[in-house]
Order: C-alpha cells, then sequence, then structure tokens
C-alpha cells in the first residue's frame, strides 16, 4: 500500500468514539482515532518500507506516527531521526510508547535514554525514562549497567514528587521495570518503591490510574517471574 492508501483507510477505520477517548488523554489533530488493534493489523503492509515508516511518522497524524512505530525497523533507524522523533512526540502516548520502544531496541538506546532524561523538555524527558526501561526489560542482565541503575534508582527515590507531571508516571515506571526485570537489583527496587509510595500523576479526564510499584512488584514475585525479559517492547 501507498502513503495515501494508507492514511485513506485510516481515515476510513476511525471513529468518533475513539477519537474522544483520544482527546481525553491529551492527543491533539490531526488524528482520526483508529484502535491500536486495527492499526496492527496494517504492519504488515508498512515493516518492509523503512521510508514509508518515516513518511507516516512525519506526517503528524497520531494514528499514522504510532502505526510507523509498530513497523519501523529499530536496526536501521538513524539517531537523528531518533531525536527528530523525541521531539515531535507531543503526548505521552507517542513519547512513552512510539519512541521509546523504537529507540529500545536500536543500537542508540542507552545513549539517547541518558540523554533525553536530562531534557527540560517534559515530552522529551519522558521518552529517556521510558527508552530505558523498555530496554531494561529485553536487555540480559549481564550486559546491563548495574551500578548506573542503582544511581538512577536513587535519583528517583529523591526526585520523583517533585518532577513533571508525566515524568513522574515513567520514573514510577522505571522502577516497576527494574524490580521486574533485572533480579540482581529487584530488592533495592522494592525499597525505592516503599519509600516512594504513591505517586500523584494528573491523568486528566481519564480512568487511568497509576500503578503502586511496592505492589506491582510483588505481584510479579508471586508468579515468579521476576527476571524473565520481553522479545520486543514494541507493542
Amino acid at each position: 500500500m501507498t502513503y495515501e492508501e494508507i492514511m485513506q483507510k485510516l481515515e476510513e477505520l476511525g471513529s468518533e468514539q475513539t477519537k474522544q477517548i483520544y482527546m481525553n488523554h491529551g492527543v491533539k489533530e490531526p488524528y482520526f482515532g483508529v484502535k491500536i488493534g486495527d492499526l496492527k493489523k496494517f504492519v504488515k503492509y508498512v515493516k518492509k518500507d523503512h521510508d514509508l515508516a518515516l513518511k507516516l511518522f512525519d506526517s503528524g497524524n497520531h494514528d499514522a506516527m504510532y502505526l510507523a512505530g509498530l513497523s519501523v525497523n529499530p536496526k536501521l533507524i538513524s539517531k537523528e531521526t531518533l531525536q527528530d522523533w523525541a521531539k515531535k512526540a507531543y503526548w505521552y502516548m507517542v513519547a512513552e510508547y512510539t519512541v521509546a520502544g523504537v529507540a529500545a531496541e536500536s543500537q542508540y538506546a542507552l545513549e539517547l535514554s541518558r540523554e533525553w532524561m536530562k531534557s527540560d523538555e517534559e515530552m522529551v524527558a519522558v521518552c529517556g525514562w521510558s527508552t530505558y526501561s523498555n530496554y531494561l526489560s529485553i536487555t540480559s542482565d549481564d550486559k546491563l549497567d548495574l551500578e548506573e541503575i542503582r544511581i538512577l534508582l536513587n535519583q528517583v527515590k529523591n526526585t520523583i514528587h517533585g518532577e513533571r507531571n508525566r515524568v513522574r508516571y515513567v520514573m514510577n515506571g522505571f522502577v516497576l521495570s527494574v524490580g521486574t526485570y533485572v533480579a540482581e537489583l529487584s530488592e533495592e527496587a522494592k525499597r525505592v518503591a516503599d519509600c516512594i509510595g504513591k505517586v500523584q500523576v494528573d491523568v486528566g479526564n481519564t480512568a487511568c490510574k497509576v500503578p503502586l510499584a511496592s505492589d506491582y512488584i510483588k505481584k510479579v514475585e508471586e508468579k515468579n517471574r521476576v527476571g524473565l525479559k520481553r522479545k520486543t517492547c514494541i507493542c
């Protein structure tokens, strides 16, 4: 399918109900309101065309941007393109899922997550923390910098409640990720989770809730799944 054909089909699949849901979460025009499940059906038409995926993201249309993240080859994407994507990720869904997922599976995962976490721009910082969290979920522990992760856990413990709104959410997610995927640091993550307690995040006019890190890690422990890695973090 061509770019024009995909955009036309996405428009046909959009609905006012889904548009309203996305609006409540913070999306801006242009977007059609296509369900994620329907977007995933189009991956087969895009995934072999790297340039098409990049064009979809550059459209600025949320549905097309999300489809691009599902379809692009993270091994082919350049650092400059990822930096551009992070700048264009104006709301959390693109920042936390699209950009972070692709960046985490790219060869620039650590370099960019470290850079982005320090950003004064809220959504760029969100990209950074979420990229690092996703990277932990797919990378074997022997390839991780455990001391750096300890330092980041300490940073979360000391600063999370004074951070920007959505940064608080992904910092909490970082603790969850360490406690869930990094077996050697799971106990340390649990201590940080107990320390930070409930994290307050304004989720707008939605029913979304911020998971309590200590409870989440405990549930993973009970299932004996601590340290089990994912095959992919792009979803």
